[in-house]
């Protein structure tokens, strides 16, 4: 295997000053065609501009025509976002083969066009004609010359990372030289955010509203950010930018896409028909329209947008990119990397498309395939800081220990495996053959679990950045989950955690990935609940308060409170309630109901068709019938003092003193056992347990204590190895004994317990032979 050059850490974007970028390309740049006086220029393009930032496009394309050339440039972008791609390009042309003001412009956008449609020859000839002219000298380029330059930079860093920085110097150079030009800072923003900066790009976002209050583009960036954050305010910013401009494409695309990812397929389709009805070219819009198309099983509407996206591309690797992603964020994890393998038979060097189809083999368990891949995409783009990520993430993991037992391939670190997989792997093991029995399914094996000594770690394994708020997840065949130690402690039941995920691998698999987030979730921690007394979500303050002030979500939009919180605490309380629901299906529906329900998902319908199949009720009613059956459920029991919780130490603490007093082990083991599902690093409950389980004759419990303590790093390893030996014996491996005993003894002959031990060992059998 050869060596991979070290990848540096993908740091801020700065000037020259050291001051963050604040730059990108292109954007609406307007104006000149003669040599007119510029003063008569910027107030034309002033005028214009202040139009079309208001949504009236009609209205400042008449005006743009009406002012001549001076307006040419501006008129050509104001086609563009009208979707008359064919004119715009048409009007660029004539002015760039003109001298003067705005010609750069014009011959910046003009290659823009032919990138859109597919010809990136001409796109990367005249860029790099451009870039040429402004690197052999810039002396005399006006501030919007400045920044057709970064444009045309960007266009050649699709496929050379060094013209992102020269497109940041181009940028930058333009904004010292015309502060006030909003749009170089407004791209220089969308440019930080893209690169993983959100911070920065919020700060300039900001900026520009504190000099231009309420201007849309500026909210929009601000929507991108809370979106990148995974805050539920994205979609009301959103909304803002186009309260001020209802013409602001992309902002209906981010709604589109925002409702999509809240699987609200109608919700997003109307938006993304807005997006359209301004500009008909606008392929992310045609994208939404086929993902929603194909998530429906709607083969006729799913053509028909793949047939217009290929009108504006004949080869459209974007269109499937957002397919992929739109399919991976509903868990159609097979499907998405099906997407991005076809967006990359149209364009083998699509960043987004390597990274999108290693992101999902990663997800299925094939590691090197998907290595693969992100290393490309890092080759490409060493500023995408997921795919940096990525790869420390497998280099890291690449040190982890693989264990295969019974159905369960385990990759942990060394210690890890050690303390955790022989509680975890009977505990998943038994949790298979039960969520087996009640749905009446096996997923295949073996089922992969990643465990992960640091969160970070298992951050960036989920969603390839830091901070995820996770302690597991599922992607069908392949779990991952934070190992206790990678919290504080007492901070989970990572025992709970692991039946949790591996009850999604059921209801995705039963579903084939198909459904909803609020009801596989709700089947996960109605299972966890199951599984053992204490684990999973109960009741807590904010239901009990949310239950009285009636502001629980009914069960038509409970899916909103996973991906569209209205505040931070919605989404734990969504769980529980979730849990309910499924709670109150198999009440009043009958246990197979929830397994009925995964297979009517699986067969393609929606959950109103489900409702009808399986339930025999509509949306409405089961809305209502949740109400009246929570109200019953929770008359007169949603007392406070009714809370628990699966990870509280304290508590059993306290019942551990109080069993040791009155001598009682099974009381004992119980709260121990416990106690290692929340901290299984404490070497003194180790201890303990294996003394109660030789006080109750279980040998074998004894066995897996004493290897535990061993594998914590005894305080007296040559004691632990010693009482391990006693304890295999015990369990009847004399052979284990005597490995122990001899390890004992090569290190302390003189150590009188284990002498005894050994001659033990070494006498003669009832039956004759040598022990």
């Amino acid at each position: 295997m050869t060596a991979r050059p070290v990848r540096s850490r993908v740091g801020v974007l700065v000037r020259r000053d050291g001051r963050p970028a604040l730059a990108l390309v292109c954007a609406v740049f307007l104006v000149a065609c003669a040599p007119e006086p510029a003063v008569a220029q910027q107030d034309v393009r002033a005028a214009v501009e202040e139009i079309a930032d208001a949504g009236r496009l009609a209205d400042a394309e008449a005006m743009a025509r009406a002012s001549g050339a001076p307006a040419a440039v501006v008129l050509a972008e104001l086609l563009v976002k009208r979707g008359r791609l064919a004119a715009a390009d048409s009007v660029a042309r004539s002015r760039a083969a003109l001298d003067g003001p705005d010609g750069r412009s014009a011959r910046v956008l003009s290659a823009e066009l032919a990138m859109r449609r597919g010809d990136r020859a001409a796109a990367l000839q005249a860029a790099a004609a451009l870039t040429g002219e402004y690197q052999r000298s810039s002396t005399g380029w006006s501030a919007r010359d400045r920044v057709a330059a970064g444009r045309a930079y960007l266009l050649l860093a699709e496929r050379d990372a060094d013209a992102v920085r020269a497109a940041l110097r181009a940028f930058d150079a333009a904004s010292a030289s015309d502060p006030a030009l909003v749009d170089a800072e407004l791209r220089a923003a969308d440019l930080l955010l893209e690169k993983y900066n959100a911070p920065d790009a919020k700060r300039s976002y900001e900026a520009v509203l504190a000099r231009r209050e309420g201007h849309p583009r500026a909210l929009l960036g601000l929507a991108r950010v809370e979106e990148f954050a995974g805050s539920g305010e994205a979609l009301a910013v959103a909304r803002a930018a186009l309260n001020g401009n209802p013409a602001l494409t992309e902002a209906h695309v981010l709604v589109a896409r925002l409702y999509l990812e809240a699987e609200s397929d109608d919700s997003a389709q109307v938006a993304a028909r807005r997006a359209l009805a301004v500009d008909s070219s606008a392929v992310d819009a045609w994208a939404v329209v086929g993902a929603v198309a194909w998530l429906r099983g709607d083969s006729t509407g799913f053509a028909q947008a793949r047939a217009a996206a290929e009108r504006l591309n004949p080869r459209p690797a974007r269109f499937y990119v957002t397919l992929a992603d739109a399919a991976a964020r509903q868990r159609r994890y097979a499907d998405a990397g099906r997407f991005s393998a076809r967006a990359l038979e149209l364009d083998s060097l699509l960043v987004p498309a390597l990274g999108a189809l290693g992101t999902n083999q990663l997800r299925a368990g094939d590691i090197a395939g998907g290595r693969e891949y992100i290393e490309r995409a890092f080759e490409l783009d060493p500023f995408n800081l997921w795919h940096k990520n990525t790869l420390d993430l497998l280099d890291h993991l690449a040190t982890f220990r693989t264990s295969t037992l019974g159905r369960f391939e385990f990759v942990a670190p060394e210690r890890e495996s050690e303390v955790l997989l022989p509680y975890l792997s009977p505990l998943l093991e038994e949790a298979y053959d039960k969520l087996a029995a009640r749905y009446d399914y096996r997923p295949p094996t073996p089922v992969r679990m990643e465990i992960f000594e640091r969160h970070a770690d298992f951050s960036v394994r989920t969603v390839g950045l830091t901070g995820l708020g996770a302690l597991g997840v599922s992607f069908g065949r392949v779990l991952a989950m934070d190992a206790p130690s990678a919290r504080e402690r007492g901070s989970f039941n990572w025992g709970s955690t692991a039946w949790h995920e591996l009850a999604h691998t059921f209801t995705l698999g039963l579903s084939g990935n198909r459904v909803p987030r609020w009801f596989s979730e709700g089947v996960s921690v109605l299972e966890e609940r199951r599984a053992r007394a204490g684990w999973g979500a109960d009741v807590s303050p904010a239901f009990v308060a949310a239950l009285r002030e009636g502001t629980l979500r009914p069960v038509s939009t409970l899916n909103d409170g996973f991906v569209r919180p209205r505040n931070p605490g919605e989404v734990l309380l969504s769980y529980y309630q979730a849990s309910l629901v499924c709670e109150m299906i198999e009440a009043e529906f009958g246990v197979p109901a929830l397994g009925a329900m995964l297979r009517a998902w699986g067969e393609g319908l929606e959950t109103p068709a489900v409702f009808a199949r399986v339930l025999q009720v509509d949306e409405a009613a089961m809305d209502k019938r949740f109400s009246d059956w929570l109200a019953a459920r929770f008359r007169g029991r949603i007392d406070p003092d009714t809370l628990r919780n699966d990870a509280a130490l304290e508590p059993l603490l306290e019942r551990v003193s109080a069993a040791e007093q009155r001598k009682d082990d099974a009381a004992l083991v119980d709260a121990l056992e416990r106690i290692v599902w929340i901290w299984p690093y404490d070497q003194d409950v180790h201890i303990k347990l294996a003394e109660a389980y030789e006080r109750l004759g279980n040998p074998g419990r004894v066995v897996r204590e004493r290897r535990a303590v061993i594998a914590l790093g005894a305080s007296d390893p040559l004691e632990a190895r010693y009482q391990l030996a006693r304890a295999l014996l015990a369990a009847g491996d004399r052979a284990g004994a005597r490995r122990e005993v001899l390890g004992v003894l090569e290190r302390a002959p003189t150590f009188e317990r284990a002498q005894g031990l050994l001659l033990e060992l070494r006498a003669p059998q009832p039956d004759g032979g040598a022990r």
